[in-house]
């Protein structure tokens, strides 16, 4: 049975709409967020942007927000990259606007399920996925199933103490502009021409992403971590540090099997909020 859905990327620049069949995206398009528009505009281009890429097959509608989700009633609460959506019921006023059901959830929630359904984690039981970019982004998955938390609040692994801050300073591309003054993607370029300062920034990178792995395998003792987010392209200059300091992890046993490794899936943010559709059984 062929099943579409369509799977939408609210992103930092960008809402990206695809049009996912079975395992695939099938058409994508993408428009860009104006940070400074009324509420009632981007609205408005969401609604566009979803109407042109509409079939008649079409069976429900996933979305994957950068924001606090309540993902019963739909509601988003202060979306990062539009500040105009304070407390948007947009379930509700998509479902009014388009006659399908509507399901919503905060994006780096979207990212686990796409790839424990369509990508690199789809064989094991319990991931954690690990957005690494401006923030760091957790989705968790446990027996298969999604965990939210309240308000799509589980995951938060960014805002736990670490040194003198928190680990999203350490584990994000804060690192890099509050340590070397820099930007991630300048690092990155940096480092693919062996520039020491950049390898030296990244093997520290590396260090501290370890230790916020250590504590997400100490919480939750997951099978995989899939890695994405734009700094996991960066994954060869800090892989070997980041496993270096696993190895002081307590439970050496535990994580013999344990497999992380970056995302490779084409497309994870649309097909994780797609995955939303289709794990809900009331579409199917």
């Amino acid at each position: 049975m062929n099943i579409e859905v369509l799977g939408v990327d609210i992103g930092g620049t960008t809402i990206n709409v695809g049009l996912v069949e079975n395992n695939s995206i099938k058409n994508e398009s993408q428009i860009a967020v104006d940070r400074e528009a009324a509420a009632e505009l981007t609205i408005q281009s969401l609604k566009n942007i979803i109407r042109d890429n509409l079939t008649d097959k079409v069976t429900a509608i996933g979305v994957g927000v950068p924001a606090v989700v309540d993902p019963i009633k739909g509601i988003v609460y202060d979306v990062q990259n539009i500040p105009a959506w304070k407390k948007i019921p947009l379930k509700e006023i998509l479902e009014r606007e388009f006659r399908l059901p509507v399901f919503i959830n905060n994006d780096a929630n979207c990212f686990a399920l796409g790839e424990a359904t369509y990508g690199e984690a789809k064989n094991y039981s319990n991931v954690i996925g690990l957005s690494l970019g401006t923030g760091i982004g957790m989705g968790i998955i446990i027996n298969n199933a999604l965990y939210n938390g309240v308000l799509c609040g589980a995951g938060e692994i960014g805002m736990l103490p670490y040194k003198e801050s928190i680990i999203e300073d350490y584990a994000s591309s804060f690192f890099f502009s509050q340590h070397y003054n820099s930007t991630a993607k300048n690092m990155a370029l940096n480092a693919e021409k062996s520039d020491s300062t950049a390898l030296k920034a990244f093997n520290e990178y590396g260090n501290h992403l370890g230790e916020a792995i250590k504590s997400i395998l100490y919480l939750l003792a997951p099978d995989a971590i899939i890695l994405g987010g734009s700094i996991s392209k960066a994954y060869p200059y800090f892989k070997d540090s980041m496993f270096e300091s696993l190895k002081s992890f307590a439970y050496q046993k535990q994580i013999e099997n344990l497999v992380i490794q970056v995302s490779s899936t084409k497309g994870s943010a649309i097909l994780g909020a797609a995955a939303l559709c289709i794990h809900n059984k009331n579409i199917l």
